[in-house]
């Protein structure tokens, strides 16, 4: 039973973490879903040790815990999927991002060589006026 306490106390604070961290819009929404899943998920099996016991009997599996680990691979692998996803598509925003910078470098380039180039003959027309 103190293990049960222990790790329900473990669930509401991350709980209370992952809320914290929402309300200070340091964890954006669609992350934190999986957390707060995660914690409630925990607090129910804290609350309830009996019902993974009953979950790894319908499943098949003869220890509860090979059970909970095997569960706790799956959601790191879902996480490590997720994340990847993230990554790929940031680093696609962040080439675009670069070549379309790229583009207006060069054309404010471009536009201050012509302006340049417009002030260097209106210089020239006013010289020639002047003589």
């Amino acid at each position: 039973m103190p293990s049960s306490l222990f790790f329900g106390a473990v669930a509401l604070v991350n709980l209370i973490v992952v809320l914290v961290l929402i309300r200070s819009r340091l964890l954006r929404e669609k992350y934190a879903l999986l957390w707060l899943v995660l914690g409630l998920a925990t607090v129910v099996l804290a609350v309830f040790p009996g019902l993974l016991e009953m979950l790894a009997g319908l499943v098949g599996i003869a220890v509860p815990s090979n059970l909970l680990f095997l569960m706790a691979i799956l959601l790191l692998l879902g996480v490590t999927l997720h994340l990847s996803l993230e990554v790929s598509r940031l680093d696609e925003e962040t080439r675009v991002l670069a070549e379309e910078s790229a583009i207006q470098r060069l054309q404010v380039e471009r536009l201050e060589a012509r302006l340049e180039a417009l002030e260097q003959e209106r210089d020239g027309q006013d010289r020639d006026e002047r003589a």
